[in-house]
């Protein structure tokens, strides 16, 4: 029976031997192994791949970000010809208030002069109104006492030629009046639609003023927007740097923990192997084990446990380890319940379950479902092996 058991083990140890070496997962025999986890080589390729998408992704995000800074450099060009231009518009509309101010003081200077010319009007019409009246009422009388009392007829034609002149001279004022009433009037109607064409230029300078501050405003949320979009593309950037190192790293890794595992590999299938039947347990051997399996799968389906008291068996038996269940689970650095004191506590109150023990005695009688494994860990990228539970076993 042991016999056999030792067949099995070896042929079991040939298969992990020729996994690890190409990076293939052997078929598993007779439904020992519970599943198997990818390859080395695997989480390589899977690794370079994703290095690819992460160096794709890291060029598309520097091509969007230098678009996004051209769109910027475009965007404060343009905000730099909008200042520009509202300081044109603005300073269109200081000219056009003060052009305002100068044509309505010009209008109300014009509106003064008009108001005189009229007043001058008035009164000139009233002087050669009284004038005309105390002339005509005693026209007769008057004109005839001055022409008795005219010492010749040259004289006398004088007078007569006088009152004429004088009637003419008051008739031409008042012609005069008008005349400059109606040109000031006419002045006054000009600067008045001037005033309305400039009213109507500052109206459309300021619907300009606003347009332009619409689009600086616009502009500025725009390069608000895109100053934004920028520093999320720059920290994208920044993680694609920082997963790409990762990636890095992890081929790194991975190439070196291939080329460990193929050495163990090698060193497993050249190692010397005790049988079973060869070994002397010590009292107190089933015990421990029992606990250490409580301490490293004490949560583990009942394979998980099966599967830790085999490792501990096999590097009994195999020559790169000590050869007893005390010197290898002791070792130093090898198994962490150990020197977490863990294992100590679990010894103390006996914490190992019937599983636990019934693991114990399958191991330690030669039954393994890992075949020649002399490892097991929490799985990390890169580690291939049998994965039972929580742990890969190689």
């Amino acid at each position: 029976m042991k016999g056999k058991i030792w067949k099995k083990r070896k042929k079991i140890a040939l298969l992990l031997t020729i996994a690890l070496l190409t990076g293939a997962a052997p078929a598993a025999p007779e439904a020992l192994f519970v599943s198997a986890a990818p390859s080395t080589q695997e989480q390589i390729n899977q690794t370079e791949k994703e290095k690819e998408e992460l160096e794709n992704k890291q060029e598309k995000n520097e091509n969007a970000l230098e678009g996004l800074k051209g769109v910027q450099s475009d965007l404060k060009k343009s905000m730099e010809d909008l200042n520009s231009q509202l300081n044109e518009v603005v300073h269109c509309l200081e000219e056009l208030e003060q052009q305002i101010r100068d044509k309505e003081q010009e209008i109300a200077d014009t509106q003064a002069a008009l108001e005189e010319a009229k007043d001058t009007e008035e009164w000139q019409y009233t002087c050669m109104v009284l004038r005309a009246r105390a002339m005509y009422e005693y026209r007769e009388e008057n004109y005839l006492n001055e022409l008795f009392s005219a010492g010749s007829l040259s004289e006398a034609l004088n007078v007569a030629n006088y009152i004429e002149r004088v009637a003419a001279s008051d008739r031409k004022l008042m012609d005069d009046y008008k005349a400059n009433r109606i040109l000031i009037e006419e002045h006054e109607a000009r600067l008045q639609q001037e005033k309305i064409e400039l009213d109507n230029l500052k109206v459309d300078a300021e619907a300009e003023k606003n347009k332009v501050s619409g689009l600086i405003s616009t502009t500025a949320n725009s390069i608000a927007a895109t100053a934004e979009q920028i520093e999320e593309a720059e920290k994208k950037a920044r993680e694609y740097e920082e997963e790409l190192k990762k990636k890095e790293e992890d081929l790194e890794y991975l190439r070196k923990k291939l080329a460990e595992e193929i050495a163990l590999s090698q060193a497993a299938a050249n190692a010397t192997w005790r049988d079973i039947s060869e070994v002397s347990f010590a009292e107190g051997d089933r015990y421990l084990l029992a606990n250490l399996i409580y301490c490293e799968a004490g949560g583990e389906p009942y394979a998980g446990q099966l599967a830790v008291g085999a490792v501990v068996i096999n590097r009994v038996l195999s020559s790169k380890f000590p050869d007893s269940v005390v010197g290898v689970i002791y070792q130093k650095s090898q198994f962490s319940p150990v020197g977490s004191g863990r294992l100590q506590l679990a010894l103390t109150a006996n914490k190992a379950t019937e599983n636990c023990y019934r693991a114990a005695d399958e191991a330690m009688s030669g039954i393994t479902n890992v075949g020649n494994c002399v490892f097991f860990r929490t799985p990390i990228p890169g580690l291939t092996g049998i994965s039972i539970g929580g742990h890969i076993f190689y």
